[in-house]
């Protein structure tokens, strides 16, 4: 059974949108997603004196747990994991409070994945599989199956990988 490592921030998760909606609960500024883009970072679409303390959010306890699904995510992986090995990846240790908080959120969204279809790491060099789909490309570069970039605001200009526009699009390249 071939092998695929699926990300979650961006791909399954939509942090983007969960960090705007805080933020403009908390501020009511704009977001200046030009800059965002232009940027390669979420924080770098928010102004510049309040970037700090977005960026900290990501260290709050809970910001990991209320994440809105990305949509299609589900139903697609649920058929996926029918047909491949499937196993959720996350750099999460990056962001302590977010270990506990996305094995929850998986388990409530994602109720047919195991805990044993789960990763949290450091570093996703030590990973291997047939496929990894990913929003960041600096993940995908040392993979040496088949990666997939994932459509997400921050790597529009990413040319070097095949993508994924949305999980839609993931469906018709692994469930045809």
């Amino acid at each position: 059974m071939e092998r695929i490592l699926v990300d979650m921030d961006e791909v399954i998760a939509d942090t983007t949108l969960a960090m705007i909606n805080w933020y403009k609960e908390k501020f009511g500024g704009d977001i200046d997603y030009e800059k965002m883009l232009a940027g390669h970072s979420l924080v770098k679409g928010f102004p510049d004196e309040h970037q700090t303390i977005v960026r900290q959010q990501l260290f709050e306890p809970g910001f990991f747990r209320n994440l809105p699904v990305i949509e299609n995510s589900k139903e697609v992986l649920e058929e996926m994991n029918k047909k491949y090995e499937i196993f959720i990846v996350s750099a999460a240790v990056e962001f302590p409070n977010s270990l506990i908080e996305k094995y929850h959120w998986l388990m409530e969204h994602f109720p047919f994945f195991t805990w044993q279809q789960m990763v949290f790491c450091g570093d996703k060099r030590l990973m291997y599989g047939d496929y990894m789909i990913d929003d960041h490309a600096r993940h995908l570069q040392h993979f040496k199956g088949k990666p997939y970039l994932f459509n997400a605001p921050h790597n529009l200009d990413e040319k070097n990988y095949d993508r994924l526009e949305s999980w839609k699009h993931a469906a018709d390249v692994f469930l045809k």
